[in-house]
């Protein structure tokens, strides 16, 4: 709340605007999964995606955020306003999913930097427990560890998130040691990379898995995932100074510098880490990778000095420890942030004639407790099935980040799809205009939008085309799961409490 206020006190300069969007979207993770995935192949795919989704998804959600900058509900007021509430109740109950499914993946990932914090490198696959394998154990900690946040955050114990501010500085941080770290070890060995950059590796992928046309084309969730949370800059446009001019502008000069940043990081993690040498063993996978070339980094430069092996592995076990320390600190902090605030937002901002009394009450620390124990017990659920599958650690963390990459991806097709609908309507006020035309907003929509529903399409397609049954239901059944729940929801809401749905043009 004091931040709210500060900001609304303070006007919102050009750099402030910059750091805001930088320090709200940059994750030094996604550049570690992108080299996974695709090695230096991965660059290619966040030029386009900057410039086919991130660049003119903001811009809309800034639109959107100016006309109804009085509304309380968030995007479920931009999609009311746009599309009708039926529609903005199941776009929302679905981007809700998506903080679910983050929930799900997080409270079984953040082991990994627990474990790395103690030895140095990830230990969580050899973890076991009354005759329980690594997975299933992770995945019964992860649920133990469900019900306690939700615990303590239900009890108003919450102090801890306080550690999500302390841990975005050291993120920042350390992204800047690495990219200054990595440079003088560039330049150290005169320019020789571990990893061969030639233009076939800005094309094709050193990873068996995205050799396929279907899965290098599924790489584009990956890329919106990175550039996701975007829509949160459109709240702030009203608190810009001269927002027409200063808004556009900042979001340029913000693409250009997320775009340097995460091409420079992709590259950079080839100065010390060879493809196949690190990461092509099978011993890493989409949880631990960050902390596998964090350690490899600290190895290097143990070499570069010419310490001895032993000196080096150890040097590298404390790369990975210090990265492991932030990336606790900043999750757990976030997860007690998450575990409530997106579930709050979403049932306080949404019409309270659509909710059963005890979904909405608040209890006398400020939260809905009855709504998230029930979160709790939903995660709880897909923690389990996920978990106790019969999937190995590998398979495991990579259905957790396409259910992520998915969940995340699906919003953003109410919320861009609605746009030219939010553009026509004429009886709103339009503090911050940047699509000009009807042809400008439609071609730009569509393209975005395709972009989307693309990456989308293939993100299933790929684990089907090799018979992967197991990793296509997990990475498609939230959205659908949630979705039909919303429709249903909001179907019996209107008839059972005989509900009049207002018109759009009344919502504002």
């Amino acid at each position: 709340m004091e931040e709210l206020e500060n900001t609304k006190q303070h006007k919102i300069g050009l750099v402030g605007l910059i750091l805001m969007v930088f320090t709200s979207i940059y994750g030094i993770s996604n550049t570690t999964v992108a080299y996974d995935q695709m090695g230096y192949g991965a660059i290619l795919w966040y030029v386009l995606g900057a410039i086919l989704f991130f660049l003119p998804s903001v811009m809309m959600f800034a639109e959107y955020g100016a006309s109804f900058k009085e509304a309380h509900g968030g995007i479920y007021s931009w999609l009311a306003g746009s599309i009708g509430e039926e529609l903005a109740f199941i776009g929302t109950f679905i981007w809700l999913s998506g903080w679910i499914v983050w929930l799900v993946s997080e409270s079984s990932k953040i082991w990994i930097p627990f474990a790395t914090m103690f030895t140095g490198y990830d230990t969580t696959q050899s973890w076991h427990f009354l005759g329980l394998n690594s997975v299933e154990t992770i995945g019964l900690i992860a649920i133990v560890f469900m019900f306690a946040v939700t615990f303590f955050s239900t009890h108003g114990i919450n102090q801890i998130a306080r550690f999500a501010a302390f841990g975005g500085i050291i993120t920042l941080t350390i992204t800047a040691l690495f990219l200054l770290i990595s440079l003088v070890l560039l330049a150290v060995q005169s320019g020789h990379l571990a990893e061969p950059f030639t233009a076939r590796s800005i094309i094709h992928s050193p990873n068996g898995q995205f050799g396929s046309p279907i899965a290098i084309m599924s790489f584009i969730v990956y890329t919106i995932f990175a550039y996701g949370g975007m829509e949160t800059m459109g709240g702030v446009v009203d608190n810009v100074k001269n927002s027409s001019k200063t808004f556009p502008r900042a979001m340029i000069i913000s693409t250009i510098i997320m775009l340097i940043a995460y091409s420079l990081g992709i590259f950079l993690w080839g100065v010390s880490a060879n493809w196949n040498a690190v990461l092509g063993n099978k011993t890493s996978d989409l949880g631990n990778v960050l902390y596998v070339l964090m350690n490899n980094l600290g190895v290097s430069i143990g070499k570069t000095l010419h310490l001895s092996a032993a000196a080096s592995v150890n040097l590298g076990n404390w790369f990975a420890r210090i990265i492991g320390i932030e990336e606790f600190l900043s999750d757990m902090g976030a997860f007690f942030v998450l575990v409530y605030s997106p579930l709050k937002s979403f049932i306080m901002g949404s019409p309270a004639k659509f909710w059963p009394k005890k979904m909405t009450k608040l209890n006398k620390f400020g939260v809905p407790a009855y709504s998230m124990w029930l979160q709790a017990i939903i995660v709880a659920v897909i923690v389990f099935a996920v978990s106790f599958g019969g999937s190995n650690a590998q398979s495991f963390y990579t259905v957790l980040q396409d259910m992520e990459n998915i969940s995340s991806a699906v919003p953003y097709l109410f919320l861009v799809g609605a746009f030219p609908f939010f553009k026509k309507r004429t009886d709103l006020e339009r503090p911050f205009v940047f699509f000009k035309t009807k042809a400008m907003t439609w071609t730009i929509t569509i393209v975005t939008w395709l972009v989307i529903l693309l990456g989308i399409i293939f993100t299933v397609i790929e684990p089907l085309s090799i018979h992967d049954y197991y990793t296509a239901f997990w990475t498609v059944i939230g959205p659908i799961f949630f979705a039909l729940v919303a429709w249903i929801f909001y179907e019996v809401s209107v008839k059972q409490r005989k509900i009049n749905v207002p018109h759009i043009d009344d919502i504002d």
